[in-house]
């Protein structure tokens, strides 16, 4: 059986997907399909250099060697046609921790910074946290499918914006920006000088056929504008082993950036075991990747088509990466609140509600599909069964 099909007991590991049901949605009965992370086994290399480092039994202060940042030179070069340098490295446990201390050392009190809406809740807290202003570029849903308003980026651009976070691939709408997109969004940065924040952290998670471009390998221009988040955190679900990076090719903006980390107590150094597991992945993890990147398609083509045959009220927005769809519930007639209710107390599947995305997400929800096939069809059974009830 492949590990992409077998179903584990996650209850009781301390997870925040299925042991906080009760703080997240007030009962235990749900079947939780909401936090970005995967009811799947990290590749097995993963785990065995795990088990091998921790049968040397001891956790003393850990370096960040060549091997490490080597296999992130090469997987970028090999996924994402990216050459870049090991000294534009810099490490921290997490992407929103690298946003934050971006946002510190690139903006002042009172600047303004761009985010495309409906976005990642925390883009907002990451921009309100340090007294800066929100100005927001929202993103246009044009028969089922979001692309962006370029003239109204210009105009939010020509407000004074002094940096712009970037989604790529974007969460929670799954689109894979294509290159002209980028370009564009890239040339108007260029042109009002807003440095651009860019979080790739769902960069290797595309459909076939799609293919990811970090926006700083546009050119060396775009490149010096750009500060680039990723991590593998996502890709083969180590999200609790806190291991990221950021990329920063502009030698004055890095030394900004690694000031900004140290005034905040950060060294630049990864746990043990988040060093461990990001150099085992990267380096022996693309078979795994490869077959989680159809499985995820496979799963959308599986919601999509049984939404559209059974509950045509409930749109799922035409995505080309991530494991998150956004479904659009606006036929349901419900607020946010309602609409929350309706899913956790009569459908029993906890979801993210789509108003923690912006004002643009209040008739949405988001929805996590990379679990084993037979918890996806009990949680699309569920919603069937539950729209299907109230709409006769």
């Amino acid at each position: 059986m492949s590990i992409f099909e077998e179903l584990y007991d996650r209850k009781n590991t301390r997870s925040v997907k299925w042991d906080m049901l009760q703080a997240m949605f007030q009962s235990e009965d749900v079947l939780p399909m909401w936090v970005a992370d995967m009811d799947f086994k990290a590749p097995e290399a993963v785990n065995e250099a795990l088990i091998k480092r921790a049968q040397h039994g001891i956790y003393g202060y850990t370096i960040i060697d060549e091997t490490v940042s080597g296999s992130i030179v090469n997987w970028l070069e090999k996924r994402h046609n990216w050459k870049i340098d090991p000294a534009w490295l810099s490490y921290s446990n997490g992407v929103v921790t690298s946003l934050h201390i971006a946002v510190q050392a690139f903006t002042e009190p009172q600047d303004k910074i761009l985010i495309q809406t409906p976005v990642y809740p925390p883009f907002y807290n990451v921009i309100e946290a340090h007294d800066r202003e929100v100005i927001k570029n929202p993103l246009v849903n044009k028969d089922n499918y979001y692309t962006i308003d370029f003239a109204d980026f210009e105009n939010k651009l020509k407000l004074g914006v002094k940096a712009f976070i970037l989604c790529s691939p974007h969460n929670p709408v799954g689109r894979v920006w294509k290159q002209d997109e980028l370009e564009e969004m890239a040339r108007l940065c260029l042109k009002y000088d807003v440095m651009i924040l860019s979080d790739e952290i769902h960069a290797d998670l595309v459909f076939p056929g799609q293919k990811h471009i970090p926006i700083a390998s546009l050119s060396e221009e775009v490149a010096n504008h750009t500060i680039t988040c990723m991590a593998p955190s996502k890709t083969f679900n180590l999200a609790g082993l806190d291991a990221s990076y950021v990329i920063t090719t502009n030698t004055e903006n890095r030394k900004k950036l690694d000031a900004s980390f140290n005034k905040q107590g950060f060294h630049n150094q990864l746990n043990t075991m988040g060093n461990t597991a990001m150099e085992a992945a990267y380096t022996h993890g693309e078979p795994w990747l490869e077959e989680l990147n159809s499985l995820l398609e496979s799963h959308t083509n599986y919601v999509t088509e049984m939404f559209d045959q059974h509950i045509p009220e409930l749109k799922v927005v035409k995505t080309e990466g991530t494991y998150l769809l956004w479904i659009d519930c606006s036929a349901l007639n419900m607020d946010s609140k309602s609409l929350n209710k309706f899913m956790i107390e009569e459908a029993k599947v906890g979801l993210n509600t789509g108003a923690s995305y912006g004002e643009a997400g209040e008739q949405f929800m988001r929805m996590n599909i990379a679990c084993p096939r037979a918890t996806l069809e009990e949680g699309v059974k569920r919603i069937i069964g539950a729209v299907q009830t109230l709409t006769k």
